[in-house]
């Protein structure tokens, strides 16, 4: 019975394909806990080379696993990364578009961990969800512990538990690791997911009283794109986005960012005492980048470098060597695919994502020339684009603007500071790249 009812749901889903082929299971389905980062950018991290920071917990996983140094998120925006995270589609594809109202719709979102729960998997979500304003429970969890998404409270937090407004007296970056510590030794003899999703380095920026005081006479340096005037991207002209935080800002972030350092110290503590760190995938990342004053802006929503990519880490000593790097291109939607080839249940077909396993046995991944990226216009101005990515080249198209088109060498201008898009001899660039975008449009309907 408990079969024929996993089968109406996939049929009722429209989520189950008689051509995926089961992969096969692992003797013991590894756990998988997946840390996401609000709005951390890519080298803010120890082990991504930041000339100050230290973080020894998190640059443990790249250590005893692998760093991915091409990571990135398709859009730069909260809630449609953290949709595209979750179903390994684009947002375009799964209807996430921007930072607003899904509430409806993401109950009926079909999520690796509801597959992951389906299978036998216990599922816990823990901390923000930000795909709408409603903190009830979605399905596929076991156990739901959810921040409010429009007021979130760094001291003492009100979180949704499992359906019940309930206070706790601490950091809000403590309690959801705490959360994560008690569900870990819940569950230490069976498989287990848990997504991790903290509210840091997010504002408001607020540290914890350890930590508070961390680099204050420390100076940040600012990149040249972001020492810079902003010439030739007329789409940021009238168009300010956010502006660019000061010093003081980036460093209570920096000091969030070791807050979440010292909860996975804890968290890889409690899986090494309870003798299954090794038979746990442990994965962190961050939902998008941010910019810090490059090309006059804060925040992110943006096709640079700095809001697109993200840091990305993985320990699983069954699977990836020790030490290892790949400099092979990542994007999130390869992330619920990979998921559930690791718990050996059959990728979706709905995914438009690749299994990261081949790259974390040291490979490549297919077709992976080039990346499609997308944003929808909100609110802060910064206009809808589309943008895609090779090795050598970044086009960035405005389709609702005229004349507003960007093209880089990302090789001879890696601070995307010089657009081409104008430029006569590239016109044979602009001309192969727009077909590009076209043809991943087309590829990812």
């Amino acid at each position: 019975m408990k079969h024929l009812l996993l089968l109406a749901f996939f049929l009722i889903d429209g989520c189950w394909n008689p051509v995926d082929k089961p992969a096969e299971k692992p003797a013991r389905q590894p756990n998988i806990v997946f840390i996401l980062v609000d709005e951390l950018r890519w080298n803010a991290l120890g082990c991504m080379g930041h000339p100050f920071v230290k973080t020894p917990n998190i640059d443990r996983i790249a250590r005893e696993g692998m760093l991915m140094k091409n990571a990135y998120v398709t859009t730069p925006v909260c809630s449609p990364s953290r949709a595209t995270f979750l179903t390994g589609q684009y947002a375009h594809t799964n209807k996430i578009i921007k930072n607003t109202r899904y509430n409806e719709m993401t109950h009926q979102l079909i999520t690796y961990p509801r597959l992951l729960q389906q299978a036998g998997y216990k599922t816990a979500f823990i901390g923000k969800w930000h795909m709408g304003d409603d903190t009830s429970p979605r399905p596929g969890f076991d156990r739901w512990i959810c921040t409010p998404a429009n007021k979130v409270d760094k001291l003492n937090p009100t979180l949704n538990v499992d359906g019940q407004m309930t206070t706790f007296k601490s950091h809000v970056t403590d309690v959801l690791t705490e959360e994560a510590v008690k569900f870990i030794k819940a569950n230490k003899d069976k498989p287990f997911n848990i997504s991790l999703f903290h509210t840091a380095v997010h504002g408001p920026y607020i540290p914890s009283e350890r930590n508070k005081s961390l680099f204050k006479d420390q100076p940040i340096e600012r990149t040249l794109s972001a020492r810079s005037p902003v010439v030739g991207k007329p789409a940021l002209v009238g168009k300010n986005g956010q502006p660019p935080e000061g010093d003081e800002a980036i460093r209570n972030q920096l000091r969030m960012l070791v807050d979440i350092d010292d909860g996975v110290g804890l968290l890889l503590k409690t899986l090494e005492e309870e003798k299954i760190l090794d038979n746990t995938v442990v994965i962190f990342a961050s939902d998008n980048g941010y910019l810090w004053g490059e090309h006059g802006q804060g925040q992110k929503r943006l096709a640079y470098e700095e809001s697109i990519r993200i840091p990305f880490l993985v320990r699983y000593p069954p699977m990836v060597r020790a030490g290892s790097t790949s400099d092979a291109p990542i994007l999130n939607i390869d992330f619920a695919p990979t998921v559930l080839e690791l718990a050996g249940l059959p990728v979706q077909h709905q995914m438009q994502g690749q299994s990261l396993l081949p790259v974390l046995k040291g490979g490549k991944l297919k077709n992976r020339e080039s990346m499609l990226f997308e944003y929808y216009i909100e609110p802060t101005g910064i206009p809808t684009w589309k943008a895609v990515r090779t090795d050598k080249w970044k086009y960035i198209h405005y389709p609702d603007l005229k004349d507003s088109d960007e093209l880089y060498s990302l090789q001879e201008d890696p601070h995307e500071m010089n657009n081409l898009i104008n430029e006569p001899k590239m016109q044979p660039v602009v001309k192969e790249m727009d077909a590009e975008l076209k043809k991943l449009l087309a590829t990812y309907p």
